[in-house]
């Protein structure tokens, strides 16, 4: 809407939508791909290609994050040095994913490759993925405020309590054949869905989001 001076207000974010909505489509996205994979709707290389959805909300989250607090508002991330190290490190880890998912995919489709190939292709989208761990350790180091160094922490170990929680009571239903087998990549997407629960957690207690 027009301000006093007659110029139009531009609303921070990404298409009009701040960090809240950005963090809660990734979340809501998350949930449906586990749902949808646990009824065997979605499997196998389907399921690996609608992973990088979630993974690409991430980019309109930290820009929306980032355009929240150049317009003097509350973002659920701190601008500082450490941040923009930490989101570019995981942009390029996103990159990275987004290629040797197209890698993995392609020796998926491939009938008459050898296993060493297959094998060689699996490994390139884990790394990608222990990137973005990694740049979150960085994070928690690299960061000079105390207050965002304990929120990061603080969001790590309620995801880490909920995706280590989870895998071990899964795994107990799986030997009693209560429930099908879930492939080990799953509980790292459970740990970074566990990050938003963090940042839900930290907005509770501390009246701010966090910087992940």
């Amino acid at each position: 809407m027009p301000d006093v001076n007659g110029a139009t207000e531009t609303k921070p974010g990404v298409l009009g939508r701040g960090p809240i909505f950005w963090g809660g489509l990734m979340f809501l996205s998350y949930a449906a791909l586990g749902a949808l994979a646990m009824i065997g709707a979605i499997e196998g290389t389907a399921l690996l290609i609608l992973m990088l959805v979630p993974i690409v909300l991430m980019v309109p989250l930290m820009k929306s994050a980032n355009r929240r607090v150049d317009a003097g508002g509350e973002s659920c991330m701190a601008k500082g040095q450490a941040q923009m190290r930490y989101m570019k490190r995981v942009a390029i880890s996103t990159s990275i994913y987004m290629f040797a998912m197209g890698g993995l995919v392609y020796t998926e489709n491939a009938d008459d490759l050898a296993e060493i190939w297959r094998v060689l292709a699996a490994i390139p989208p884990g790394l990608a993925i222990i990137g973005v761990f990694w740049a979150i350790g960085r994070l928690i180091v690299e960061e000079q405020d105390e207050f965002i160094r304990m929120l990061v922490v603080r969001q790590s170990l309620i995801a880490t309590a909920l995706a280590l929680s989870a895998a071990t009571i899964w795994g107990f239903l799986e030997v009693a054949d209560a429930v099908p087998h879930a492939d080990a990549y799953w509980w790292a997407v459970l740990w970074f869905a566990g990050l938003a629960v963090g940042a839900a957690s930290n907005r509770i207690q501390y009246g701010t989001w966090g910087a992940v």
